[in-house]
């Protein structure tokens, strides 16, 4: 655990020095005082550091959902099975009120036409309008086309290729945890060079690495670029959801989620957020039950997941950098 404190430290976090969300403010808490200021893609600027990692032990139905912010993890549940179909057309995710893949699309959109229409009423477009759908949703092969359906080319004569058939990288991964569990290549990965700059945002956690150790599965997760205040709380549970299922599905216990970042961030319009969220306290030990065994990694649905002791404290809200 990361015990880096500062004189702006709450006093009373010694009683909760133990809970595992302490990682995580410690780590906003260092960045915004110690980071280095940078000129970034969005032009916003950050506070940034270079590498850092949180572990979390998942044993009992333990998750890293935050709790000094209301995290909807509904929302990002609902992505994550979204990337395991390997759509990439926003319409699955706005037909369920999922917006945060809205802004890409919806930016290119108004850049290509002049428009100056409102999020709400180009989703309410992209739901009622397949045409329109098939045109302005599409993000490009991004995170689950890569994890499913990994591109391959077979030659097909006189120099020239065809596509072959995709790899699905969380089915391979699935049955090599079942059938080799001492191997070090149970990994999944979305950073497909070839294919970067035909996605709307190259994948940020690009990298899951599973181990199985005592019939515990741990899986860690590698991420290049990350927004600690909006971002990392939703990668954190995505992570960490990701793992519970896949041991799930190969009779495995949990075992640790560590998470592992790059350029680890915060945008200098963050301010009121990282303030306000530097002074709360976790509360309480939050709990993840998955109430059905789907028959395969694919069939998991909303509602066969439940969180129990999750008493979060009020939503902290701040602008997305697109």
């Amino acid at each position: 655990m990361d015990r880096t404190t500062s004189p702006t430290e709450p006093a009373s976090a010694d009683c909760v020095r133990d809970h595992p969300e302490m990682q995580y403010l410690a780590l906003m808490r260092r960045i915004w005082t110690q980071g280095t200021r940078q000129v970034d893609r969005t032009g916003v600027g950050t506070r940034s550091i270079f590498g850092h990692s949180l572990r979390f032990d998942l044993a009992g139905g333990a998750m890293p959902l935050l709790t000094t912010k209301r995290v909807f993890w509904k929302t990002a549940t609902r992505e994550m099975l979204w990337f395991l179909t390997g759509e990439t057309n926003i319409r699955p995710l706005c037909e369920q009120g999922v917006q945060i893949w809205t802004d890409w699309p919806l930016a290119r959109f108004r850049a290509e036409t002049g428009s100056d229409i409102s999020r709400e009423a180009f989703a309410q477009r992209i739901v009622e309008d397949a045409d329109f759908a098939v045109r302005w949703g599409d993000l490009g092969p991004v995170y689950g086309k890569q994890w499913v359906d990994w591109p391959t080319f077979v030659p097909a004569g006189e120099g020239l290729f065809r596509r072959g058939e995709g790899i699905d990288q969380i089915s391979q991964v699935v049955n090599s945890l079942r059938e080799n569990p001492t191997s070090r290549r149970h990994i999944v990965e979305g950073w497909n060079v070839a294919e970067l700059d035909q996605m709307a945002l190259p994948p940020c956690h690009k990298t899951y690495q599973f181990q199985v150790a005592y019939g515990r599965l741990n899986c860690a997760l590698y991420q290049r670029s990350c927004d600690v205040a909006l971002g990392l709380p939703f990668n954190l549970w995505a992570g960490a959801l990701l793992q519970r299922m896949i041991a799930q599905q190969t009779d495995l216990q949990q075992g640790e989620f560590v998470w592992m970042g790059g350029d680890v961030h915060l945008y200098e319009n963050q301010g009121d957020l990282v303030e306000e969220q530097l002074t709360r306290l976790p509360q309480g030990q939050p709990r993840l039950e998955i109430i059905r065994k789907p028959e395969s990694i694919f069939a998991y649905r909303i509602d066969d997941f439940v969180v129990h002791d999750y008493k979060p404290l009020g939503k902290l809200t701040a602008p997305v950098a697109v």
